[in-house]
Parts: C-alpha cells; sequence; structure tokens
C-alpha cells in the first residue's frame, strides 16, 4: 500500500507528470501505476508472496538442516579426534613402559652376565689352582720316586760291595720269614 501511494505522489509531482489530468489514459504516468497495481494484484492473486515466503522457509530450513548436520559431523569429528589423542597418549605411555622395561632387562641380563663371568673365572682359577696342586704333587711324587730308585739303587750297590753271599742267603731267609710270618 505504501508503494502504491508512493506512486501517486511521484505521480503527482508537476515536475514529472505528463500534460493533462492524472486520471486519464492519456496520462502515461496513470498508465504506468494502472499496470503495476495490476501487476501486484495479479501477484497477490495467485499468492506469489506466500510461494516466495514457501520458498525461503523451505531454504532456511534445508540451511539450518545443514548447520545441524554440520554441528553434529563437527562434534563427531572432535569426538573421534578425542579418541585419537587419547589412543596416541596411550600408546606414548605404553611404548615409554615398554622402553623401561627392555632397560631394565638390559640391565639385569648385563647384571647376570657379570655374575656369570666372574663365576666362571672363579671356577678357573679354582680349576687351574687344582691342576698346579696336582702338577706339584705329581713333581714331587716324581722327585720322590727317583730319589727313592736312586738311593735303592746307591744302597744296594753299597750293599752288593760290602755284603758277602753269606750275608745275603742270610738276609734272604730272614725277609722269607717275615714275609711268612706277615701272611699267616
Amino acid at each position: 500500500m505504501k508503494k502504491l501511494i508512493l506512486a501517486l505522489s511521484v505521480a503527482g509531482t508537476p515536475a514529472l507528470a505528463a500534460s493533462g489530468p492524472f486520471f486519464s489514459l492519456g496520462n502515461t504516468n496513470f498508465i504506468v501505476t494502472l499496470g503495476f497495481l495490476l501487476f501486484i494484484a495479479v501477484l497477490f492473486y495467485f499468492k506469489v508472496p506466500g510461494m516466495i515466503g514457501g520458498m525461503l522457509d523451505k531454504r532456511a530450513d534445508e540451511i539450518k538442516s545443514d548447520l545441524d548436520e554440520a554441528r553434529a559431523l563437527r562434534e563427531e569429528a572432535q569426538t573421534v579426534l578425542a579418541s585419537y589423542e587419547r589412543k596416541q597418549k596411550e600408546v606414548q605411555e605404553q611404548s615409554a613402559r615398554i622402553i623401561a622395561h627392555a632397560k631394565e632387562e638390559a640391565k639385569l641380563a648385563a647384571e647376570a652376565a657379570k655374575a656369570d663371568l666372574a663365576k666362571s673365572i672363579e671356577r678357573r682359577l679354582a680349576s687351574a689352582e687344582d691342576q698346579i696342586a696336582s702338577a706339584q704333587a705329581a713333581a714331587v711324587k716324581d722327585v720322590r720316586d727317583t730319589a727313592t730308585t736312586v738311593a735303592v739303587k746307591a744302597a744296594s750297590d753299597v750293599i752288593a760291595k760290602q755284603m758277602t753271599a753269606a750275608e745275603g742267603n742270610a738276609l734272604i731267609d730272614a725277609a722269607i720269614k717275615d714275609v711268612s710270618d706277615k701272611l699267616h
């Protein structure tokens, strides 16, 4: 309605008015005003403003739906992101625990290896000492055996040189008697 009043007031101004009375069909301003009013009436008759409003409402609903869907997707994405960040943190903690455990196992293995090496060295030292003692005992025995053999040989040589046949026979008889007494 305001547009009609505006159109009439613009048409009624003397600078824009055509020659002659305003309400005559010869006045182009009047014809344009009538055409405009008729166009507006046809638009209202066919409910074009309601259609345009419905289309705008439908478009607004689609936009609102798209915004709601975008919000839902954003929230879902934030949830997934938080989940992945939590999993990443858990994996980092787990890897830190695994590394610490591996370091501890390596430390224990090194200590065990040191202890095994010390025991092995101790066993080898003991074995070497036993071999040395055994070799020393064998050497002492060999020296004693050699000394005994040499002494027996020297004694037999000395006795053989100093002893007569009768003394030898008497010694043999005494040894036989001594062995016979010990055996019976």
